[in-house]
């Protein structure tokens, strides 16, 4: 994925609702009902965009 032309507020905003999900799911049992494998693939190249830029953000707990 192409992070390059998007604006910090919108990846920090795109791994906030990655990081809700993960919670949604947390809260109904961890199954992950919401989240798949390829949102976990997808987050962690947001993660590493993030962390290039040097932005400020809570690293998700993955079960």
């Amino acid at each position: 994925m192409n992070f390059k032309s998007s604006t910090d507020q919108s990846l920090l905003a795109v791994w906030q609702s990655i990081e809700a999900q993960v919670a949604a799911d947390d809260a109904a049992g961890g199954n992950y009902r919401f989240i798949g494998p390829n949102v976990r693939a997808y987050a962690e190249q947001l993660q590493t965009e993030l962390e290039e830029r040097k932005l400020r953000y809570t690293p998700i707990r993955w079960q």
